[in-house]
C-alpha cells in the first residue's frame, strides 16, 4: 500500500490539520515509512508467543473479594451535620 500527495490531503482534512501544500509530499512519505514498519512488524511470527500485558511480570495485590459493612459507620457519621440513628439526616424535600 503506497499513499500519495492526494491521500495526505485527505487523511489531513480528516484529521482537520491545516497542512501548507508544500508539506504534502513529505508527509504522505512519512505516511510510507509508517505502513513500511508497520508491514515489516507484520512479518514477525508471534506463534505460540501469549500476548503480554506489562514488560515486567508483576501481578497487582489482590484482596479477597468480601461483603462488609465498611466497619465506619460512627466516623463516618461523624462528619454529617445531621445524623440519627445511625443515618444521615436530611431535610424534607417532598411533602
Amino acid at each position: 500500500m503506497s499513499i500519495d500527495k492526494e491521500t495526505a490531503r485527505k487523511v489531513a482534512k480528516l484529521a482537520r490539520i491545516a497542512v501548507p501544500e508544500d508539506r504534502l509530499e513529505p508527509l504522505a512519505g512519512e505516511f510510507n515509512a509508517i505502513l513500511g514498519f508497520i508491514e515489516q512488524l507484520q512479518e514477525v511470527d508471534v506463534e505460540g508467543v501469549d500476548p503480554m500485558v506489562s514488560v515486567t511480570p508483576m501481578r497487582l495485590k489482590r484482596r479477597d473479594d468480601v461483603v462488609t459493612d465498611g466497619s465506619k459507620q460512627d466516623a463516618i457519621l461523624a462528619n454529617a451535620p445531621d445524623a440519627r440513628e445511625g443515618f444521615f439526616a436530611v431535610p424534607k424535600v417532598v411533602e
